[in-house]
Order: structure tokens, then sequence, then C-alpha cells
């Protein structure tokens, strides 16, 4: 046999002209089992290989696989986000139910689905918050129904990766721009939809044309990476997936949101037959894996190749196995090695027809099973089955893998993307909270949303889903040490927005508390105000704190305008507050604001402010390195009261305390209270609809 010179086998595998599996096996003389000797599928890609996504080189960060033995490079890319809404199932762990059940549910109505929903993911599709993200009504109807949609399922998956607030800053491209995350979506032709949800002959006109659609989702997101929009066809999700790790792959993105959706007319329900009625939609964010391991994120799975093609006049079945070919190759995988394969018509019994949204359906069933290590039931089976993981010659355990792969249909152009399960690791850390005298400090939690509405429900969801009143033990160093991960997740992965709470606690059962108590005493002087606020009359921003929340500080230290933000403690590590930069409460939102809710206040009490009608730069200029310095030391020293009068009277505390790498929390996104748009700028009766 001709000896391989190594330093040629590394540089075809750099090149990507060998599979990891292939170079091993040249490198140490091994030879490679039956199946890889005959599969004509580990052979090298001859070019052009445009169409096919490879994972970059070998990176310094690595990882073990799953059965020990050496570490295998951190190459793919990671799906670190995923979110999506489909018939019968309002997210993702009531998708996975109906689709372990096999579709002999198809009437059941998920818990988790908002009232308005119904059943799919365009259901209501004209109940939307405008507000939320900072449209009017008008603006929001005018809109076409799938924009609207696709708006909040991107920032609902960003917010579930935790990258909203300052770690979205943390995004760049290769020149070093922050908040560089790409769009890509798919949809049908946009107005259809708007046309099935308008009354006759009143269509509102849609906003967005398909070529501007990324742009737009950009600019309202504030995201400042390239984007591409792909229009209709079963594999349009994949192709923008495969269109986004290219930019991934030329750091023009330190990220990028794939999203898609399909609102087909009828109604939103599941068909065994893949018959027209089905809809979805959803989204997933993707990273370098080398990137998303050192930053702490969660990788749900990983991409590592993907083919994408048109078939011109072959035949589909022969196009669709050309590229299963073409990633497998590409990835260095056989296909013995694929325990799973997702296609159209796996994915048709759980969400039938959903046009553009196919692929995403296909893909995210594909992720959930690597996720559960479970396989759902193919067409005409009864149950789910566990999956085990495969092992190689030498018994080693090896990854799950799995092909998502949509034909071609006419007019639209096939595409294969090969995931596989992430890299095992350790258990992560929760990011451990102060020891000795600083314990008994507690932790200074900030929560912020655009009105005291949109405050109270997501103090709520927090109080319910990650803080249960059955299951939190009072004291214990795991729920100080759950507070302290919790604590600095919403610091550091959610926006910051001019309604604002501030609360000091010394364990979660504390501060589950104190959100209940807020989010009930709110719900009772909420009516009064939502009231107003159809009439028109109700609109008091920048009137005055969150009004009726008299009280909820727990010692009636509403303190007015007089209180100066933090101007007078002396934090021994920067003296007064920005040193003349205007540090008055008063400045900031006029003599009426209660934007400094109190000089302390009980432990576990909530303070808050309304900042929406503030003026000027407020107390502090959080641009200069002065500031962030301040800040910064203001953290270090456990100066929480400090700190909670700058968040409540407008300074932007959260991004000074980044040191150090944590893991991603997994927190329930922020409320969206939905309202009817069909008479948009009218007094509406019905109430919001929250989610």
């Amino acid at each position: 046999m001709q000896t391989v010179d190594h330093k040629d086998i590394l540089t075809r595998f750099k090149n990507g002209d060998l599979g990891r599996e292939q170079a091993a096996a040249l490198l140490t003389g091994a030879h490679p089992d039956s199946a890889a000797r005959h599969a004509p599928l580990t052979t090298a890609v001859a070019p052009p290989r445009a169409a096919v996504s490879q994972p970059p080189p070998a990176r310094a960060l690595t990882t073990a696989p799953a059965g020990g033995g050496p570490p295998l490079p951190a190459d793919g890319y990671a799906i670190t986000a995923l979110h999506g809404r489909f018939p019968d199932a309002d997210g993702l762990d009531a998708f996975w139910h109906t689709a372990v059940l096999g579709g002999r549910d198809a009437g059941r109505r998920t818990s988790g689905s908002p009232a308005g929903a119904g059943a799919g993911a365009g259901a209501g599709a004209d109940d939307f918050d405008a507000v939320f993200f900072g449209l009017t009504p008008q603006d929001a109807a005018l809109m076409d129904p799938q924009e609207r949609l696709l708006l909040e399922v991107l920032w609902q998956t960003l917010e579930t990766a935790g990258c909203t607030g300052a770690r979205l800053d943390t995004l760049t491209a290769a020149d070093g721009e922050p908040r560089a995350v790409g769009v890509y979506v798919a949809h049908d032709p946009l107005g259809r939809a708007a046309v099935a949800q308008a009354p006759a002959g009143d269509a509102p006109a849609a906003a967005g044309a398909g070529v501007t659609l990324p742009a737009r989702l950009s600019t309202l997101l504030d995201l400042r990476g390239p984007g591409h929009c792909v229009g209709g066809g079963g594999a349009a999700f994949l192709v923008a997936l495969h269109q986004a790790l290219s930019a991934l792959r030329a750091g023009e993105c330190g990220a990028a949101l794939v999203g898609a959706v399909g609102l087909q007319p009828g109604p939103a329900r599941r068909h065994p037959q893949g018959a027209e009625g089905g809809q979805g939609v959803g989204a997933v964010l993707l990273r370098p894996l080398a990137a998303a391991l050192a930053a702490g994120d969660t990788v749900h799975a990983v991409v590592r190749a993907t083919a994408v093609a048109h078939p011109g006049r072959r035949a589909r079945e022969a196009a669709a196995d050309r590229l299963a070919r073409r990633a497998l190759a590409a990835a260095g995988v056989t296909a013995a090695g694929v325990g799973l394969r997702e296609t159209e018509t796996t994915v048709a019994a759980t969400t039938g027809d959903t046009g553009a949204a196919t692929g995403l359906a296909a893909l995210v069933r594909a992720v959930l099973q690597l996720r559960h290590g479970t396989l759902l039931p193919a067409p005409g089976d009864s149950s789910a089955a566990p999956w085990a993981r495969p092992h190689d010659q030498s018994g080693r355990e090896l990854p799950r893998r799995a092909t998502v792969a949509v034909r071609p249909t006419a007019g639209s152009p096939a595409a294969h993307v090969l995931l596989e399960e992430p890299p095992r690791r350790g258990p992560e850390p929760i990011a451990s909270g102060p020891a000795g005298p600083a314990a008994a400090s507690g932790e200074l939690v900030l929560l912020s949303a655009p009105t005291p509405e949109h405050l109270a429900a997501t103090a709520r969801l927090l109080a319910d889903r990650v803080l249960p009143a059955d299951a939190v033990e009072h004291g214990t160093q795991d729920g100080r040490r759950l507070l302290a991960a919790l604590a600095r997740e919403l610091r550091l992965g959610r926006a910051v927005r001019d309604c604002r709470l501030a609360v000091v606690a010394r364990d979660t059962g504390e501060l589950g508390a104190a959100l209940r108590a807020f989010a009930e005493d709110q719900a009772g002087a909420g009516d009064q105000d939502r009231a107003d606020d159809r009439a028109g009359a109700g609109d008091r921003a920048g009137a005055g704190g969150l009004d009726g929340a008299g009280g909820l500080d727990g010692a009636g230290d509403r303190a007015g305008a007089g209180d100066r933000a933090g101007a007078d403690d002396q934090d021994g590590a920067g003296g007064r507050a920005g040193a003349g930069d205007g540090d008055r409460a008063e400045d900031r939102a006029g003599a009426d604001d209660r934007a400094g809710a109190g000089a302390g206040g009980a432990r576990g009490s909530v303070r808050c402010a309304d900042l929406r009608g503030a003026q000027g730069p407020g107390v502090l200029f959080g641009e200069l390195p002065e500031t962030r310095a301040y800040l910064a030391a203001l953290w270090r020293g456990r100066r929480l009261d400090a700190l909670a009068r700058l968040w409540l009277a407008g300074v932007d505390v959260s991004a000074a305390d980044t040191a150090g790498a944590a893991p991603v929390l997994a927190l329930p996104t922020s409320a969206l209270l939905r309202r009817p748009l069909r008479e948009a700028g009218c007094p509406s009766t019905d109430g919001p609809t929250p989610s």
C-alpha cells in the first residue's frame, strides 16, 4: 500500500477533501470498516463545492466525545436556541408531546397555548403586541401576518439564547461590529396570508415586500448583520439556513437567526395525509460551535453540513440522493452513521402542509429527538422508541446523527442538512453566589419591560415557571446559587426597557414571593389603568411610577423627586456618581416622577419606576469609560442599593457586571400582551392575551 505523507493528509483534511474518519484512518494506518470501504459517500468532493456548507478547520478548543477517548475538534455550527409554534402546539414542549403521541390527539388543546392562539401558529394571527415592539396599532395592522409572526419568534429565539441584552453586543463580525446577527427568513408569498385574514374587500397592504423583509426585521430588532429572504417551497427554511452558514463562515456575522413561517389558508390543525391547512412559525439561532462552547451557550444540536441544489430536468429522487452524498461526504460520515432521516413526509402527520416552514418543522423534530434520545413514531408506527447511540469497531460511543431533507417541488430546490448531537460536557456549574457575610446581603434582581402591564406579566411568568411555590426550599445553598445565576442572566441576557423593577432577595423563595405579590397588586391596579388606556386617557408616561402601585415596596418609601440616585452613596471606589454628571433623579423624569423608588425598603420588597416620559440624558452618561468603571466598582463592592437606585433612575447598570464566563440559564421569554388589530387605532373591548 502506498504511503501517504502525513502533512498531505492534514492539508487535505483542512481543505475539506477528507472527512475526520478518513483522515484518522490514513494517519493511523487503520482500515476503515467494510461499509465505509464500499460506500461512495466518503469520497472527496470534486470542485466546485460552493453548494456545500463545510465546517471550519479544527480549532484549539476541543471537547471529549461521548464515550471518552481523544477530544474531537469543536467544528461545525451550534444551534444555541430554537423556538416555534405549530398546529396543536404553542411551544416546543407541546410540539414534542403531540409528536410523541403520533397524531392520536389532533384535537387536543395544549395547556401552554395562549387564549386566542387556538391550535396553531396562525389562528388569531391578527392578534399582536404592537407596543412591545415599539409600533403603533396602525403600523402593525399594515404588516403582513407572516411578518408579525416572524418578528415575535425571532425576538423570542434571541431571548431564549439570552441575547437581547448585554450579550448581544458580544456577537461581533470579523471587523468587530457588535450586534452582528444575520437575519435569514423563509416565508410563503407575502400578501396571501393578509388576504386570508382580512374581511372581504378590506385586505391590509403588506408593508414589507419579500426582498426587504430581513432589513425591516433587522431594523426593528437593531441587528447589524447580513440577511436574505427565501420565498416559498418546502425546502425554503433549509435553503435560508444554508445561506446563513455561508455568512458565518465568511465572518460577516457572529451569529445568525434563521426563521420560517408558513401561514396556509384554512384551519390550523394537523392532517395525517399532509393536506393543506397546516401552519407553523419558528426560528433557530446559529453560532460557530467553538464560540458557543466558549461562551457557555446551550447547544441543542450541531449542524455538520448542508447541501442545496435545483434538480433541473433530473428526477427529484436522483437530485435528493445526490445532495445526501454531498452533505455526508463534506462531514466525513457514511450513511451507516446516520440513525434518523426526517423529510417532508415524516413531518406531515405532525404539522400538515406548513409551506415554507416544512423544513423548519423537520429540523425541530430532528433536534428534539437528538435532545431526548428518543425516536418519534414513523408514519404507520404506534409509539416512540429509545434511540441507542452507535459505536465504532473498537466499541467507542459515537454521537447520534440525523439528516433533514426536503425534496424539490416545481420551481423550488432540494436541500439536505446533517445534524449531530452536541459534544457531551460535564454538568454545567451554576454560578455560585457570594459567600460569608456577603451572602446575607442577597442578590439584586433587575427586570424591565415596555409598560407596567408587561412588567407585571413577566414577573408572574418568572415566579410561576422558574420559582414555583411548591418547589422552593428557603435559605438552601442551591436556592442561593440558583438566585445568583438567575440575577446574572436577567442582567446580561435581557434588553433594558423603560419600566423597571428592582428587588434584593436572599434566596429563590423570597424572590418568588416578592414577584408574585408585585404581579397580584399590579393586576388589581391595572384594571382601571387598562380601561383608561382604551379610552385614550390613560397614558401616564412620565406621570410618575407605576400608578396604583403605592406600598409595593413594602416600606412606603417612594422617595419622589428629591431622591439622589446613588449620588450620596460613598462606594469607596469612585466617589460621587458621575462627578457632576447630573445625578438628580428629578432631572431624569420631572418633579412628579417616582423613579428613585426608595432608599432601601424591606428585603424582598419590590421597587419600581416608569421612565417612559423621561427627558434628557439621565443621571449618568453611560458611554463614558469613567461611568463604566464606576458602575463596575459598585458591582464589585456589592453596593446593591446604590445600583438599584441608579437602575430606577434610568441608568443601564446591567452591562457593567460582565466579568467571568457563566453558562446561559434558560428562562421564560418576556410576556407578550397580544391585542386584536382588526380595528387598529380604535378602542378595543378585548383584553390582552398574555404569552
